[in-house]
């Protein structure tokens, strides 16, 4: 693709935010965004992408584009909200990127928000289960959280692990994400602890489940040529190199394998071919973990791991800031939170901070390129970007 670049980032702590609305959450990522790239005036936007998934079903809003365009002040631009269930806030980067690359637009904002908590558990489970295959899956009461249940005891079923082989997945989040002040759950967990759990959805117990929270994050994308023009002499650039989006099946009866997450190998793959970087490239990663067992499922289906292994180099290590492919540097979905749709772009402000060397004590020792996958559903729409750090430019 042409060279487009993120010049501006923020994102509000994820939290029950009872006292907020949603344009409110939205207004402070996108204000704290272009504060953080004084060079650049709104005026210059020429288009919105909203990235949320539950928005008309629990804040009883439709028209999200032009209603957050109003909002954060960018009233008169172009802005479309994008839905693809947890995979909203990639797709809707994607699209950016694509309207850049078009010479549609020089500067697009994309901005990820959600506003869940307001509701009672019911309501959101609800809105959650639209993910799935309505008529052979939701309508049976199917959840999402039951599926990954569901694929957990075929996995263990299949390569002989027990529920507690899982437990290096949360534990990873919750370290990283109690050195993180935006994240929802500030504090470590044990095994034994995970071990005592009670279960949610069994094997899934309730320390291996994310809670979905509210918040809002945004990104600013920009052309090559804006983005040498609004940034500083020595500001190190990050480039969005690839970008793709893949889909399955939504019920997952009609797919041959329901261990094979062929939507996360296939976008994971066209994006780091249009970066022209290689799976060994990647220094630091953001996956889909609302489970573990999804983690290691997109792992595995990007050729990290063999299949029925990634338990295995999840407990050795592999996982941490030091690892081999470190995961939830800032707590994942599991002790980050879970902002649904707005998921994605979370992802990629916390990897610019890994790739700016700001990421504090989850810090991943020299990264320069970072790749964001979020997952719709149960792996039915993966949206995958490579980022990469280009050295300062010198004065």
């Amino acid at each position: 693709m042409n060279n487009i670049y993120i010049i501006g980032a923020a994102a509000t702590p994820v939290a029950e935010h009872y006292g907020r609305s949603l344009a409110d959450l939205a207004s402070e990522a996108l204000r704290t965004a272009f504060a953080a790239t004084p060079a650049l005036v709104a005026s210059r936007v020429g288009a919105l992408y909203v990235a949320n998934a539950l928005g008309d079903r629990l804040a009883a809003q439709g028209q999200l584009g032009a209603y957050l365009a109003a909002a954060v002040g960018l009233r008169g631009v172009p802005a479309f909200r994008v839905e693809a269930a947890g995979a909203s806030g990639g797709v809707a980067i994607q699209q950016a990127a694509q309207a850049i690359a078009a010479g549609a637009a020089e500067v697009a904002v994309v901005l990820g928000a959600e506003k869940v908590t307001d509701h009672l558990d019911a309501a959101v489970e609800a809105a959650l289960a639209l993910a799935a295959d309505a008529e052979a899956e939701a309508i049976h009461g199917l959840t999402l959280t039951a599926q990954w249940a569901m694929l957990m005891r075929r996995y263990m079923h299949q390569y002989g692990y027990p529920a507690e082989a899982f437990a290096p997945f949360p534990i990873n989040a919750h370290a990283n994400a109690a050195k993180n002040p935006q994240a929802l759950y500030r504090f470590p967990i044990s095994a034994d602890k995970y071990r005592k759990a009670g279960m949610v959805a069994s094997p899934l117990n309730m320390l291996d489940c994310s809670s979905v929270a509210d918040g809002a994050a945004c990104l600013i994308l920009a052309s090559e040529r804006v983005a040498r023009e609004v940034a500083a002499a020595r500001d190190l650039l990050v480039r969005l190199a690839g970008v793709a989006v893949a889909t399955d099946a939504p019920a997952l009866g009609l797919r041959a394998d329901p261990l094979d997450l062929a939507a996360a190998r296939a976008s994971a793959h066209i994006a780091l071919g249009r970066a022209h970087l290689g799976l060994s490239e990647v220094q630091v990663f953001e996956l889909s973990d609302p489970h573990g067992i999804a983690a290691a499922l997109a792992l595995e289906a990007m050729g990290y791991y063999a299949r029925g292994e990634a338990p295995r180099h999840a407990a050795d290590g592999a996982i941490a800031p030091t690892g081999r492919t470190p995961i939830a540097s800032a707590g994942g979905y599991k002790a980050r939170g879970d902002v649904a749709g707005a998921s994605g772009v979370y992802q990629v402000v916390e990897l610019l901070r890994q790739l700016r060397g700001v990421a504090g004590a989850s810090q991943v020792p020299d990264a320069r390129v970072a790749l964001a996958q979020c997952l719709g559903g149960v792996g039915t729409t993966a949206a995958t970007c490579v980022l990469v750090a280009e050295h300062e430019r010198q004065a």
